[in-house]
């Protein structure tokens, strides 16, 4: 374990998280049987706390205990433990996403449990804006998937699906003249990722303020391949409520033949800050930590919740905020004040 530790401290120290906007101003599915969505996570063994997925022990929330308790802040110390004790997405980055993917896989499986991943690399990634970048071209594109999926191998894991590709879409955020190489790289790299037997694909599908109509999803997503995915994801790094979340989900799934889906729940415990959406979804202050990771969701339909944006990590250079995707821990230490307990 202590050699893991030090492996994902190195790989945080290259920057292998990232971030996305997720906002404005920014097949058939089989019926789940009775036990419930849980059984669709696949494990050896069901691991303490209610949560079959996988936490990361060098995350940069533990990093930011271990320093504040070597300074005496052991009260704030403490109240990050809301967010380091809690398994949440990784997010591999640059040009080689083995070494991120291929560690917390294989630490996963050790302990029985599943690895949380979002591939966020689509050219000409969130139309410019905070979290702007992604592969050159779609060969590179094609690439980076292939090399992602293969580090994954035969562990188990989620994989959420590059976050804003098709809501951009929808919203004309994404020049027309991508759209359809997106659309098919998108369903590439389902079919890629479904090749490793133990993978679950959620494909994004933006949140219930964005795109406020769901049947203008169903389309682009149909195109992109979501009938060979898992299903869809909803609410990545945004703030809207389970309960709005969960109805937006529902309303998606009839319409596409009873798709599952996924909500991340990382941020939202006090939903979306009133006022001007244009910039409700960066850095908005006063939020909190929402449900933890669980596959207990009361409904068939929603696999799980899932704290897919890392939660003290920027949106992006507003309110004061760092580079979207680096660790902020102020903002950390408000989401765990601010929650729950």
């Amino acid at each position: 374990m202590t050699r893991l530790i030090r492996t994902f401290a190195a790989l945080a120290l290259l920057g292998l998280a990232a971030g996305c906007s997720s906002g404005p101003g920014s097949g058939s599915g089989e019926a789940p049987a009775a036990t419930g969505a849980a059984e669709r996570f696949a494990r050896r063994a069901t691991p303490a706390g209610g949560s079959p997925f996988w936490v990361d022990p060098a995350s940069p929330a533990v990093r930011q205990i271990q320093e504040w308790r070597q300074q005496g802040r052991t009260e704030d110390a403490e109240l990050l433990r809301r967010i380091a004790d809690q398994p949440v997405a990784l997010w591999p980055a640059g040009d080689h996403p083995e070494p991120t993917v291929g560690t917390a896989t294989r630490a996963a499986a050790e302990q029985g449990r599943t690895a949380v991943f979002v591939a966020y690399n689509i050219p000409h990634r969130d139309c410019g804006q905070h979290s702007a970048g992604g592969a050159p071209d779609a060969a590179a594109y094609r690439d980076w998937i292939g090399r992602f999926a293969g580090a994954i191998g035969d562990g188990e894991a989620v994989v959420v699906l590059e976050p804003d590709a098709v809501a951009h879409i929808v919203d004309g955020c994404t020049p027309p003249a991508y759209h359809a190489e997106r659309e098919r790289l998108l369903s590439e790299a389902i079919v890629r990722l479904k090749r490793q037997p133990r993978t679950k694909v959620y494909l994004d599908a933006g949140n219930p303020d964005w795109i406020e109509e769901p049947w203008k999803l169903v389309e682009p997503l149909t195109r992109a391949g979501i009938a060979a995915a898992d299903g869809f994801a909803l609410n990545v790094s945004n703030f809207q409520t389970d309960a709005a979340t969960k109805k937006y989900g529902l309303a998606l799934s009839e319409r596409l033949d009873g798709k599952h889906f996924v909500v991340d729940s990382s941020r939202n415990g006090n939903g979306p800050l009133e006022g001007d959406r244009g910039q409700a979804w960066c850095n908005p202050p006063g939020r909190a930590l929402g449900t933890r990771p669980t596959t207990d969701t009361g409904e068939p339909a929603l696999d799980a919740y899932l704290w897919i944006k890392r939660p003290g990590e920027s949106d992006g250079q507003c309110r004061g905020g760092p580079a979207a995707g680096q660790w902020w821990p102020d903002y950390a230490l408000g989401l765990a004040r601010n929650a729950r307990a």
